[in-house]
């Protein structure tokens, strides 16, 4: 499994009113970015998302939230989200409202 179609179909759905969204295939899953800059990405089932550094810090306190690690080093300013943590589209809208505001601050490339 690349990747959850569900939930990458979910965070479609989430991100359908956003502007200059576009789908990437990256990781061995599916990237969401927007002005250019990776905001998500769905890889198996989990959801990665961008936060920056202090508040990817802060977001490793809750459930179901892991440092994205998927090579021995972990990136800074990513999350990886669990399943669990985003098992209803409530939870979903939070993360990916999280991700929004961050790459909103950076530059569009």
């Amino acid at each position: 499994m690349a990747y959850d179609d569900s939930l990458a179909d979910r965070v479609r759905d989430g991100l359908a009113r956003e502007r200059d969204i576009v789908e990437k295939k990256l990781f061995g899953g599916l990237g969401f970015l927007l002005n250019g800059n990776l905001l998500v990405c769905v890889w198996k089932d989990a959801l990665i998302v961008r936060l920056g550094p202090e508040q990817a810090e802060d977001a490793l306190q809750e459930l179901h939230v892991r440092p994205f690690d998927v090579t021995g080093r972990p990136m800074k300013g990513w999350v990886m989200v669990e399943s669990d943590g985003v098992e209803d589209d409530d939870s979903l809208a939070v993360w990916i409202g999280r991700a929004i505001r961050f790459v909103q601050s950076l530059p569009g490339k």
